[in-house]
């Protein structure tokens, strides 16, 4: 499955430099100057999930193969990109093309890095990228709502239907509000947002990159993110980009001591991973047996089959039943013979809503 996330953001705030560091490439050019991204440079990145080897432990895999969530690093926007600035139409095409979008912010004071603002403050910088996105979203509405106006005229239901509901969505915009943040819409017109292919309906998490020094608590600037994120009900994580490009050239065990003298836990890419993980609402199940255990990706609120599917078409096809351990049942009972006997393996049908670490062994028959 194709889950990605867009890595977006003014020019020179470390996009780059976080794309590099989560692929562990050099891929993405990080020059410091305004658009030294102009092709988006893709790639897939494991999402660290510990229950893997813990599992894998109990079942005696040979291998464990985790689950991958891609990440897009898109060129830097400036003011005026919905009118073509910079490489606004080239940013606006490809950020079209993600389902979520990973705002990375500049939270760092340097000199020698400079701004294209000229000044360092990131709410104004969040507000300018939002800001063309919501242009661009409503020159797009404009064009399409001319055209269903004059099929409206005509009788036609559905074209009625659809500029009712591009209308709400319209004066949302002109209200300074993105799309995603419309609150008179219906549950049905909430399921259609994603068709219309609005910049400003995908889910957003701020990303605060913060000096090597203010990578623990983060910093003044981080906390007015963490600020705006909470009235938006969106989401943030803090990370120091420059420590993160460092531990991508270092051996885990080495990172693991370097985290450490900087009273860090964990990796930021970790918790960026996750937090991207979590805004594309996926969950995670698995597969055990002595050849591999692997981890496997479905949005939330999927069913059994849809899981199978994942795994293989024919599983979907020809699904009959799903057995199925919680993953706190699996670890208690030390494995799937333990849990069978403690009555924790359950029969499941075709309405079974997964869960996230369910651990599953589909039947079929095609």
């Amino acid at each position: 499955m194709g889950f990605n996330c867009g890595i977006v953001g003014l020019p020179n705030v470390g996009k780059s430099t976080l794309f590099n560091a989560l692929t562990k490439t050099a891929a993405a050019d990080a020059a410091n100057y305004p658009f030294c991204t102009i092709e988006p440079n893709t790639g897939r990145v494991a999402v660290p999930d510990p229950r893997l080897d813990a599992i894998a432990d109990l079942a005696k895999s040979a291998e464990i193969l985790p689950t991958f969530l891609e990440f897009v690093d898109i060129a830097g926007l400036v003011r005026g990109a919905a009118s073509g600035e910079g490489l606004g139409n080239q940013f606006l095409a490809n950020i079209r093309e993600v389902d979520a979008i990973a705002h990375v912010l500049r939270c760092f004071e340097d000199t020698d890095i400079t701004h294209v603002e000229e000044s360092v403050d990131p709410i104004r910088d969040a507000e300018t990228v939002e800001t063309e996105l919501m242009l661009a979203d409503i020159d797009s509405l404009e064009r399409r709502m001319t055209a269903l106006t004059k099929k409206t005229r005509g009788g036609d239901k559905q074209a009625a239907s659809d500029l009712a509901l591009m209308e709400k969505l319209f004066a949302c915009l002109s209200d300074n509000q993105p799309t995603r943040a419309c609150q008179n819409l219906s549950e049905a017109e909430q399921a259609r947002l994603p068709q219309l292919q609005l910049l400003t309906s995908k889910p957003v998490l701020y990303v605060c990159n913060v000096g090597e020094g203010d990578a623990a608590t983060g910093n003044a600037l981080s906390q007015k993110v963490a600020e705006m994120a909470a009235r938006q009900g969106a989401a943030h994580v803090i990370v120091s980009a420059a420590i993160e490009a460092e531990i991508a050239t270092l051996s885990d065990e080495d990172a693991a001591e370097f985290l450490a003298e900087l009273g860090l836990e964990e990796a930021g890419l970790d918790r960026l991973i996750r937090a991207g993980y979590g805004l594309l609402d996926l969950l995670t199940f698995f597969t055990a047996g002595p050849k591999e255990t692997r981890a496997w990706t479905v949005h939330r609120h999927a069913k059994a089959p849809e899981a199978a599917g994942v795994i293989h078409t024919d599983f979907q096809r020809g699904f009959i039943r799903a057995e199925t351990v919680a993953y706190d049942d699996y670890i208690a009972h030390s494995g799937e013979a333990g849990a069978k006997e403690a009555g924790k393996l359950r029969i499941e049908g075709a309405d079974y809503l997964v869960q996230d670490g369910d651990i599953f062994h589909f039947r079929f028959n095609v």
